[in-house]
């Protein structure tokens, strides 16, 4: 069987940080084995031999400088290529005549207007597909459709997304859905530990006392600040923040004037095994989210035996399902996520809904993933 030449085109890469780079490095091998030859372009610096195909890294220098590098990197890929696997927008990729398709886990546009201060870092990102913004806002929104409009094809993680890329004007026969997954060994991490919850809390120096985890970059849209506000009229729960941000000392802040720094805690970027001890320890896992794709976290929360308190936003819904492995509470209020943290506590719904986390969790499986990739870039070449 001849292999097909699959020319990655990619943003970030692994060991960077990010479910993109993560998802590449973890899918990579996989396709290999199922008689793909894949290249990467990407951007950043560092170690490139320790990968089994090829990885070129073009260093993030000048905007001009590092475009004109990516291009010349990429030129002689388009030509090789059977198919182009883009992974993200704005990447200069000139010539070549074979099919793109791109991944698409968000939207590109919404994120960098954030970034950029162009709009508030409370505007909903459902908010931002239809409102009407001028100048450079409405260009860059402009720029991320016709960009995938030209694409032949399309893959999401979710149903959520799916919709959201079809309002973009993109033909829905061209998108494809298919679901993330984690792959075996760090499946293995989160249901190898035979810790029990009491024992999980012992490793880790906590109280025997409700407890809620949330694990997320502390950015506006991951509504931690919500969950601090809604702890306000409960006693007793406490929170435990995992992640880094620009939002760290205002959090703390935020935690402090409500006189909840006995019961919030913030623990900084830790490492995903420990984690994972966290996740066992936790009554619930929160993801009040203004936006998800489709989030890994809760995968993992639920495979670690937690359930989950989420937002009902994005493709969080895909995951929990309402009273069954978790709690789903409208974004953005507050006295419902209020009443949400305090059902959840009521006597035995935490092992309830704990007995369900393996529900729906089928479509899920990294095996699934792997395949359902495969063939739908198979289709496109």
């Amino acid at each position: 069987m001849n292999a097909h030449r699959l020319f990655v085109a990619a943003g970030i890469f692994h060991p960077e940080s990010g479910g993109p780079a993560t998802y590449l490095y973890e899918l990579l091998p996989e396709l290999q084995k199922r008689g793909w030859q894949p290249r990467v372009v990407t951007y950043g610096s560092g170690d490139v031999g320790t990968y089994p195909y090829p990885v070129r890294r073009i260093p993030r220098r000048l905007l001009p400088i590092r475009l004109a590098h990516y291009a010349a990197a990429a030129y002689p890929l388009l030509r090789w290529a059977d198919l182009v696997y883009v992974h993200t927008l704005d990447l200069p990729l000139m010539g070549g005549k074979a099919k793109r398709v791109v991944k698409m886990v968000g939207d590109q546009a919404w994120e960098r207007a954030i970034r950029k201060g162009w709009i508030p870092p409370s505007e909903d990102i459902d908010t931002f597909q239809t409102k009407e913004y001028g100048g450079v806002v409405s260009a860059q929104k402009a720029a991320r459709a016709r960009q995938m409009q030209a694409m032949d094809g399309v893959i999401v993680p979710s149903q959520y997304l799916k919709r959201m890329v079809t309002g973009w004007g993109v033909d829905e026969a061209k998108i494809d859905v298919v679901y993330n997954a984690l792959p075996p060994h760090l499946l293995a991490s989160q249901t190898g530990s035979d810790l029990t919850q009491a024992e999980a809390r012992k490793q880790l120096n906590l109280p025997d006392a409700p407890t809620i985890l949330t694990a997320a970059r502390l950015t506006q849209w991951k509504g931690i600040d919500h969950l601090i506000t809604a702890l306000q009229p409960i006693s007793e729960v406490r929170l435990i923040v995992a992640g880094e941000g620009e939002l760290m000392d205002t959090l703390k802040a935020q935690a402090a004037a409500a006189g909840l720094g006995e019961r919030v805690s913030f623990l900084g970027k830790i490492p995903r095994d420990k984690l994972a001890v966290y996740m066992k320890a936790a009554d619930y896992l929160a993801l009040y989210s203004g936006y998800e794709g489709l989030s890994h976290t809760l995968l993992e929360s639920l495979l670690a035996g937690t359930p989950i308190i989420a937002s009902d936003k994005g493709g969080n819904p895909e995951v929990v399902q309402h009273t069954i492995n978790g709690l789903l509470v409208p974004y953005v209020d507050i006295p419902a996520l209020t009443a949400t943290i305090e059902a959840a506590f009521h006597p035995g719904e935490r092992e309830r809904m704990a007995a369900n986390n393996r529900v729906g969790m089928e479509r899920f499986q990294f095996e699934t993933m792997v395949k359902h990739t495969s063939d739908v870039l198979e289709t496109y070449l």
